[in-house]
């Protein structure tokens, strides 16, 4: 209460006031405070409702606080402090005051302000009783309701965390939930541990806050003396309920955590289908004791939590299998090809934001072939998980096969379509395959469903290349729909092709258009070398997140080692017309002077000559013969013949008397190389002169 001065000035004549009798006789004490003096005149009564007896007041109000606790006084203060500022008459209130056995007694009071002429208040007079019977019915409900109101605060905590501990899906998410500050918290608890059951020893998992680690617990033993071992080798909970309990069962533990003021504790058991999977221990420092529906809420909390560990537990195993068979289905390695840099990147699935990650079936491979040609793959088997995965990597190894063989790029595509619709698998795939000659820059694309490709010119600029798509690969074979369209486009030195899944440029709620335009942005901006735009634009990826993954491929003809062309001549020659097979021998004979491989004039003519005969002879349509100048390690004159078949030349055995059959053995014999490359529906045969004599 109030402190106040002691005051010389004397006191009123009708000082202290004479209770009415009555008021005695119903133990009903009264008071009279004199505000100027400080003294506090209680009568008999009244120290028997303080237990007090006379020889122990002072007659000072500040000494009633050895029976009126702290917070009760200054609620008390307040109280009549703001009733004497407010001008009010009266006041009146419920008090606790504590007895001399320590006991808590329920205690009404009421006063009376008398003020001057001036309003100044000078004098209190009052009654004081014992309120216990009162209020102990009052008290009750209250008590019931606050009871109730806490078992229901805890249910729906259980509720409520049973609820999020369903979205969990690794053992992080787990401890996310239990972390978080809407979930557990609520029942009071000031810190938590948690650990796993391992090999026969407790992994420490989470424990908070971040000074409550006790050193020496990360890992644990089953028999050791602590709490979270016990409740481990009994199957039971352990509830401690005081200190002097904690202190007295786990003197081991108990010094290190005395610092958190820790009155009571719950040790969980955390148990699935029998067996111990882990523990938890809640610890409290403003509880003691625990009762039978405390002990029933946190049991029920305890068998929900192990629930979800067990179920993130497995999901956990499922993904480290699953993701090593896709690593294992993906090229270790990628081989170094001279002419190019590559590049390559997988990035799992994020599912829900920043919780877990999840596989999917979208691979890449990097094929060598013959002939200064390279196969670049980039595919996405339906699904995000470890059948699209086991898909993924029976398609990737057929799809090499194929291409090793020596097949054209349509018929590489066709075939895995077929092998994929007799897999025995509902699963489709896209898939995307490049062949490029990096000797001449010429690229053979075909398309089953995929994403079109990106190519990054030496100035900087990015473009989408448009290109003639099938189905999917195993829904054209289905639909009996093989035929693949080839699309031809040309990958100048310096130049880089962009080959990627739909995962980074698809987003949610956006068109597919936009991410292709945001990633030829992204590609154009970013660095030259293609391992640091590889990382740039999986870093872009991370941070944006999205449920689909993610396979990249960068393939960068390089400048300065790659023959570079000076020049291009190209003649149309239709069946049945001398005159262009003349001017494309004149053409011949031009091209070898003006790029100084004279010297070989006579076989590159006769060369040209054979097969563009051969192209007249054993096809449909017209010829078109193109004559390239390539510099770099070395000076090659290049011959190509195109037609509209794809069947592909065969040498045969002319004989002694045969007068045909020696073409192809001509030309193995004149040239420095030769082969044959798919040119959209038709083929393109091709050789290569080494030039030796002085620069063009």
């Amino acid at each position: 209460m109030a402190e106040r001065g002691a005051s010389e000035l004397s006191l009123p004549d009708d000082w202290p006031a004479h209770p009415d009798p009555i008021l005695a006789l119903n133990r009903i004490g009264s008071f009279d405070w004199d505000l100027v003096s400080g003294l506090f005149h209680m009568d008999a009564q009244a120290h028997e409702v303080f237990d007090l007896r006379p020889d122990e007041y002072d007659g000072r109000a500040e000494s009633l606080s050895v029976r009126v606790p702290r917070p009760e006084s200054t609620r008390l203060d307040a109280l009549v402090a703001q009733a004497i500022k407010d001008g009010s008459e009266n006041y009146g209130t419920y008090f606790r005051l504590r007895l001399r056995d320590g006991r808590l007694r329920w205690t009404h009071t009421q006063g009376y302000i008398r003020r001057d002429e001036t309003g100044r208040p000078y004098r209190v007079i009052g009654i004081v009783r014992d309120a216990t019977r009162e209020l102990s019915e009052i008290e009750s409900h209250r008590e019931r309701a606050i009871r109730d109101e806490a078992r229901r605060r805890q249910t729906d905590v259980v509720e409520t965390a049973t609820a999020a501990l369903a979205h969990a899906r690794t053992v992080d998410d787990v401890i996310e939930v239990l972390r978080d500050t809407n979930g557990l918290t609520r029942l009071g608890a000031t810190s938590l541990v948690m650990g796993l059951v391992e090999a026969g020893r407790i992994r420490l998992v989470a424990d908070g806050p971040d000074n409550s680690f006790v050193p020496g617990t990360r890992v644990t033993r089953i028999d050791e003396p602590y709490p979270m071992s016990e409740v481990v080798r009994t199957l039971g909970p352990r509830f401690i309920e005081s200190p002097e309990e904690f202190a007295e069962r786990y003197p081991v533990l108990w010094p290190h955590i005395t610092h958190l003021d820790i009155t009571s504790a719950a040790y969980l058991p955390l148990i699935a289908q029998a067996r111990p999977v882990g523990a938890i221990g809640l610890l409290y420092s403003d509880r003691y004791g625990f009762s039978p529906e405390d002990r029933n809420v946190l049991v029920a909390l305890g068998s929900s939590i192990a629930q979800s560990l067990q179920r993130a537990m497995l999901y956990e195993q499922e993904m480290d299998l699953a993701a090593g068979l896709q690593q294992a289905m993906l090229p270790r390695t990628i081989p170094s090809v001279p002419g190019c840099d590559v590049a390559v990147r997988y990035r799992a699935a994020t599912i829900g934001g920043t919780l877990g990650r999840d596989i999917g079936g979208d691979w890449y491979d990097l094929i060598p072939l013959p002939g200064g040609r390279v196969g670049a793959v980039i595919g996405d088997v339906q699904g995000h998980d470890t059948h699209a995965a086991a898909v993924m990597g029976q398609l990737r190894i057929v799809l090499r096969a194929y291409a090793a063989e020596g097949h054209t790029p349509a018929t590489v595509m066709a075939r895995a379509s077929v092998f994929l619709h007799e897999l025995d698998t509902d699963r489709f795939a896209t898939c995307l395959y490049a062949e490029a000659d990096l000797t001449t820059g010429v690229v053979q694309v075909v398309r089953a469903g995929h994403i079109d490709p990106l190519v990054r010119d030496p100035d900087g600029t990015c473009r989408r290349v448009p290109v003639a798509g099938g189905l999917p690969l195993g829904l054209s074979a289905e639909f009996g729909r093989l035929d693949c369209p080839v699309s031809t486009l040309e990958l100048d030195p310096g130049s880089t092709l962009v080959l990627c899944t739909d995962g980074l440029v698809e987003q949610p709620g956006t068109d597919l258009g936009d991410g292709v335009r945001a990633l030829a942005a992204t590609v154009a901006s970013g660095p030259s070398d293609v391992r640091e735009l590889a990382d740039l634009l999986i870093r872009e990826a991370e941070e944006r997140g999205g449920e689909d993954d993610v396979a990249l491929l960068l393939l960068r003809r390089r400048g300065l080692e790659a023959p570079r062309s000076h020049g291009r001549l190209q003649q149309h020659v239709a069946p049945g017309d001398p005159e262009a097979l003349a001017e494309a021998r004149h053409l011949i004979r031009a091209a070898v002077r003006a790029w100084g491989a004279g010297e070989h004039g006579d076989e590159i003519e006769l060369v040209a000559d054979e097969l563009i005969t051969n192209a007249l002879m054993h096809t449909e349509g017209a010829a078109v013969l193109t004559l390239r100048f390539l510099t770099g390690a070395d000076r090659r004159l290049r011959i190509e013949v195109e037609d509209s078949s794809s069947a592909l030349p065969r040498r045969r055995d002319a004989g002694e008397s045969g007068v045909s059959g020696r073409g192809l053995l001509l030309v193995e014999t004149l040239a420095d190389g030769w082969g044959v490359e798919a040119r959209g529906g038709g083929k393109c045969v091709w050789s290569e002169f080494l030039v030796r004599g002085p620069r063009a």
